[in-house]
């Protein structure tokens, strides 16, 4: 899950993290309003979706930029007029663009210095890794592919936490000297605490700036949370906006459904993760685009298996669906009746292609053949794909 920056401004706010006064508009009318209150002439007014490149990005009206500067409320007034309601296009959004509901007003800082500081979960050492740069403001990725000795990596012990003097010479490192180390060092250490508190898997602030009246401030930010852990967080459930997300996506997690949409045009159904991942390569491998993850996992109800294929053949670039199914916990006939239910629910539009194997897989088979519907049967896999793959090229 991700939130907006207004937001991030709200959990820094939280946890004492030093960031640019400011807060969001729904309408221009509030965004004077706030304005007014910050009482400065250096102001920033920033659009709110999740995606990067709003500064560059260029509105359906032509009117460039998502992030701009202003130096009165009347200014920040026109400048939301002219982005909410409006849809922004970057290069993160794709050509739809996302449509702007909010702002973010706040006073802007003069920048003296900008560098790169983050944490995130690091599989490989089993614990927090903090990664930081001087290069702040620009793409991390860039950066280590070409200067990766500019970049800074400290591991956090999962049980002792991250430690003062780590916070010390991380701010070392980043050339963070008197005051402004004390303010760095400090900031990073809540930071963590944030990290650790709402169970989140990436936290990364780019830039963390140093003003020209020294002070050290986190500007922007990207929240990631552990999905598993957000049944203990409703205040961050709380945050979520639906608007910003794939709404195939919003509506297979309303029946439990591990869904990811994508760009190919033949749509998967299968039962696990790992399965899924190999039935989307092997889609590729005969030639063909998956238009989907979805995972019905490894209990699934026939009502899920139901609304997991409407999902499937809302999405109108799919030509052909491929189900795989190897029946462990979950039954081939269970499949198989939820199947014929939303065949017949939806009136198929398309191809559709089943691979059944495993617990009960001979009556779910049956089940498939004596419902008379246009469902095509596959042996195994590899047949499947191929079968899957011609089907959505008719």
């Amino acid at each position: 899950m991700n939130i907006h920056e207004y937001q991030a401004k709200q959990l820094f706010e939280r946890f004492n993290i030093a960031t640019p006064r400011g807060a969001p508009a729904w309408t221009p009318e509030e965004a004077e309003k706030i304005a007014t209150e910050l009482n400065t002439s250096k102001l920033v007014v920033k659009a709110q979706i999740h995606a990067g490149g709003r500064g560059k990005g260029t509105f359906d009206t032509g009117f460039k930029g998502g992030v701009k500067l202003c130096s009165t409320p009347i200014e920040a007034r026109d400048l939301a007029e002219k982005m909410l309601g409006h849809t922004l296009v970057t290069h993160q959004t794709g050509p739809g663009g996302k449509i702007v509901r909010k702002v973010l007003v706040v006073e802007s800082v003069d920048i003296a210095r900008e560098v790169y500081f983050a944490i995130l979960m690091d599989r490989a050492a089993g614990g927090p890794v903090v990664v930081a740069s001087t290069e702040g403001g620009v793409e991390i990725e860039k950066v280590a592919e070409e200067h990766p000795e500019k970049i800074i990596r400290e591991l956090v012990h999962p049980l002792l936490g991250f430690q003062h003097y780590q916070a010390l010479k991380l701010g070392r490192q980043l050339d963070f000297e008197g005051n402004q180390l004390k303010a760095a060092s400090k900031l990073f250490s809540n930071l963590y605490k944030l990290f650790v508190s709402l169970d989140c898997s990436l936290v990364e602030i780019n830039p963390l700036v140093e003003s020209s009246e020294g002070d050290v401030y986190a500007l922007d930010a990207k929240f990631n949370f552990d999905d598993n852990a957000l049944y203990r967080h409703k205040d961050i459930l709380d945050m979520r906006d639906i608007h910003e997300e794939d709404q195939r996506e919003v509506e297979a997690s309303k029946f439990g459904l591990n869904y990811i949409g994508l760009e190919g045009n033949i749509a998967c159904l299968v039962n696990g993760a790992g399965l899924a991942m190999a039935t989307m390569d092997i889609i590729k491998h005969a030639g063909g685009e998956p238009a989907n993850f979805l995972d019905v996992g490894g209990g699934a109800s026939e009502d899920q298996v139901t609304e997991a294929f409407k999902i499937l053949v809302a999405d109108r670039n799919v030509k052909a669906i491929l189900v795989n199914i190897f029946g462990g916990i979950m039954r081939c006939d269970v499949i198989a009746q939820g199947l014929i239910n939303a065949v017949k629910t939806v009136s198929l539009p398309v191809p559709l292609v089943v691979r059944l194997e495993g617990t009960n897989v001979e009556l779910g088979k049956k089940l498939l053949e004596e419902s008379r519907l246009p469902i095509q049967a596959a042996t195994d896999l590899s047949e499947a794909a191929k079968m899957v793959v011609a089907a959505a090229k008719v």
